[in-house]
């Protein structure tokens, strides 16, 4: 069973032709995560007897002939900051390392109740701070492309869980594009929804404006199967989108593009972006004018403001967030304590990683009285700019392409000293969450060297039929995808 080059479209096909069972390919997924997840490290842990105990009772409601949901039978790997009852949820972080949640985020309720078996749950930056799965308190996660790179992050366990085969679908979060740079890195597909359109309730905060859950699988097909299933209107997060929206995404995959506007915003291909990626992207614009889709470059000052926006924004709601983690009422408590003062101090400096306590140090310096106008209100004006600009732009173009990186995956190792070269791998990622916009990274093509490179699409508000449509047709026309997948793969971990 090639299970790396599996996905849920091929899967939903087997279980209908009776080619194989819920338990068979349950159990293959575990069997291929225990053998060879220690050369990637993708998971902090396993759902695994759970896993197996559901998948035979779907068998036999199948075989009983009951109905059963849109993603029955369909793996899911989380990532360990979205809450799932009676297994661990830890942040990757020393400070919620035995916190089980009593509830199932919305999202995972959504996808059980699709008949979707969750098997395990992801490694990540702590508290989702950080760009390349490195800043983890348990391991450091690997790209199955080459295993001395970074696969991208925060969400990079997820990313790299399918593409090393380990899971058709994983979910992740975005703040400042951790479901897009990792889908990049790793050559899988990630989508950013809008802002609301997915329940974050069950989702352990790092920015609550920018936050955002969405999926992570080798096709934009697929994408677009998890998608209808996640969304949906919830009366426990009151950020949730409450207006109709038409979620048959998979429906309108293949409806006729030719005429669309595409904006390409020149300033996103100047001094800085790899060659290699800049060529991947200029064939993808060549076969989307094939498809008769009219591409225009176009001007989008943002990017001297961008990068300093989000990481003023981020901080600041970082600080608020997680001030709650006080070694009091929960998380990890220190033992070296002589007084109330000493116990909080001390459990915070013990329990949470450098990233964090940078992130949280920045946050409070931008909130503070003597600051506050200086970074955080500027900040806010110029989330306001950002937003007005992208709107301008949106109602001239359908869609607006540019890369999700600018750079090919790099070394282990290479940036995690220094925060700010780091922070360049989401340049091109943070407007979406800024702006509250949708957004896509599908693979377009290959470096040299056999790395993945990633292109984004950026929508309007709840434009994200639309996304899937452009992105689906463009990736077969690319042809690209799991040809280069499976090979690398197979020689990466087997």
């Amino acid at each position: 069973m090639n299970l790396e080059a599996m996905t849920l479209e091929r899967l939903k096909q087997g279980y209908r032709i009776k080619q194989f069972s819920v338990k068979e390919i349950t159990t293959a997924y575990l069997d291929r995560i225990k053998r060879l997840d220690n050369k990637i490290n993708a998971f902090i842990h396993l759902c695994e007897e759970e896993a197996v105990k559901e998948a035979k009772a779907l068998d036999e409601r199948i075989a009983s002939g009951a109905e059963v949901g849109p993603l029955a039978g369909i793996p899911v790997a989380i990532k360990d900051n979205i809450c799932t009852d009676g297994f661990k949820t830890t942040c990757a972080s020393k400070m919620l390392g035995n916190f089980v949640p009593p509830y199932d985020a919305t999202v995972v309720k959504q996808l059980k109740e699709a008949g979707a078996i969750v098997i395990g749950k992801t490694n990540m930056d702590e508290f989702a701070m950080g760009s390349s799965t490195e800043n983890s308190a348990f391991k450091i996660t690997r790209n199955p492309w080459n295993r001395d790179k970074v696969p991208g992050g925060s969400s990079g366990g997820s990313a790299a869980a399918v593409a090393a085969g380990f899971t058709p679908l994983a979910i992740g979060s975005d703040t400042g594009g951790s479901i897009r740079q990792p889908a990049a890195f790793c050559g899988v597909v990630g989508l950013k929804p809008t802002y609301g359109l997915v329940s974050r309730y069950g989702l352990i905060a790092f920015a609550s404006s920018l936050d955002q859950i969405g999926p992570i699988t080798k096709t934009v097909k697929d994408c677009a199967y998890s998608l209808e299933v996640i969304t949906g209107k919830d009366p426990l997060d009151s950020t949730c989108y409450k207006g109709v929206v038409n979620r048959d995404y998979k429906e309108i995959l293949e409806e006729n593009i030719a005429g669309l506007k595409i904006g390409v915003p020149r300033e996103f291909f100047q001094e800085g972006v790899d060659h290699e990626i800049q060529q991947a992207i200029k064939i993808s614009i060549k076969k989307l004018e094939e498809m008769r889709v009219i591409v225009e470059e176009f001007s989008l000052p943002i990017m001297d403001i961008g990068l300093s926006t989000y990481r003023i924004l981020s901080s600041a709601e970082a600080s608020s967030n997680l001030a709650r983690y006080d070694g009091i009422r929960y998380g990890y408590r220190s033992d070296n304590s002589a007084d109330l003062e000493e116990l909080i101090v001390n459990s915070r400096t013990e329990a949470f990683g450098k990233e964090v306590k940078r992130r949280i140090m920045l946050g409070t310096y931008v909130l503070s009285s003597s600051h506050y106008n200086n970074y955080y209100k500027k900040a806010a004006e110029n989330r306001i700019s950002i937003e007005n600009m992208f709107k301008e732009a949106l109602k001239k173009y359908d869609l607006i392409i540019s890369p999700t990186t600018s750079q090919l995956p790099f070394n282990i190792g290479e940036k995690i000293a220094h925060s700010l070269e780091m922070h360049q791998s989401d340049i091109y990622t943070v407007f979406a969450n800024i702006t509250g916009i949708p957004a896509i990274s599908i693979p377009c093509g290959f470096s040299q060297s056999r790395l993945p490179i990633g292109l984004q699409f950026m929508g309007s508000p709840f434009s994200e039929g639309k996304l899937l449509t452009v992105a689906h047709q463009l990736e077969e026309r690319l042809t690209l995808q799991q040809q280069g997948l499976e090979l690398e793969v197979r020689e990466g971990c087997d």
